[in-house]
């Protein structure tokens, strides 16, 4: 599989967000909730947007103390965490307002990306620690999550009204799944394969790579090439993929 990045409707959807948080009217409104299912491609697409931009990205864990998530932050910082969490938010802080002041310089965005937030949003402590920086630093935060954190923020209005924009992930569409063919699989696949391929898949993006990586071991061995694209007629009886609610392996139909 090609080793590449598809820009997917989701992505330009993140993009769109991160734009619209740049015209914000109200200065504290510096959140931003990407949420959605797993294996609809929101770690890969937030890793990417951080690698490429210099942005901070974390992972929240099931434990996180205060302290601890002090901790992580400083780390993506490749700074050590002093002893106490004071000390620590000081330095995050400081560092916060530099590496955005430097980045506006070039006039380019910074963010702070917590991964599995799901895991933190009904921690008061840690949202308000994170308000707290966001406001003081003027550093936009992005928490991404499996649909469980809009709904956790409405216990604390007080994060819940810095929240400036909501997106969702949604299963790919149509022309994702052409997209994604495309821009990863080093054979060609035809119209027909690539439709059964988003039915079979649901859409999660997890699936569809590895669906992909189906085809292309099977295109390799059978040396299809842009005259002869896979097919459902090619590739009937063999697995593509596994359903991810049985675990069983779904097979390519024989056409009709």
């Amino acid at each position: 599989m090609k080793n590449s990045f598809v820009e997917t409707e989701n992505y330009l959807r993140f993009e769109g967000a991160l734009k619209a948080l740049d015209r914000r009217g109200a200065d504290e409104a510096r959140l931003v909730v990407v949420d959605g299912e797993p294996g609809l491609g929101k770690t890969t697409a937030l890793m990417r947007w951080c690698a490429q931009n210099d942005a901070i990205y974390v992972r929240a864990k099931k434990e996180w103390t205060p302290a601890w998530f002090m901790k992580d932050l400083l780390a993506a910082f490749r700074i050590p965490a002093p002893h106490a969490f004071s000390k620590g938010f000081e330095i995050a802080m400081n560092t916060l307002m530099q590496r955005r002041a430097a980045l506006s310089l070039a006039r380019r965005s910074f963010l702070v990306v917590i991964d599995e937030a799901d895991h933190i949003s009904r921690s008061i402590d840690i949202m308000e620690s994170i308000r707290d920086l966001a406001d003081v630093a003027d550093a936009p935060f992005v928490l991404v999550g499996m649909g469980r954190i809009r709904d956790n923020l409405t216990r604390y209005p007080q994060v819940a009204s810095r929240v400036s924009q909501y997106v969702r992930f949604d299963k790919a569409s149509d022309a994702d799944v052409r997209a994604l063919l495309d821009g990863l699989c080093e054979v060609p696949v035809a119209d027909d394969l690539a439709t059964f391929i988003r039915h079979a898949t649901g859409g999660y993006t997890r699936e569809i790579k590895e669906a992909i990586v189906n085809v292309e071991r099977f295109g390799k061995r059978n040396q299809n090439g842009a005259d002869n694209p896979v097919t459902i007629a090619a590739m009937a009886g063999q697995v593509l993929v596994n359903d991810r609610k049985t675990g069983q392996a779904i097979t390519v139909p024989e056409p009709r």
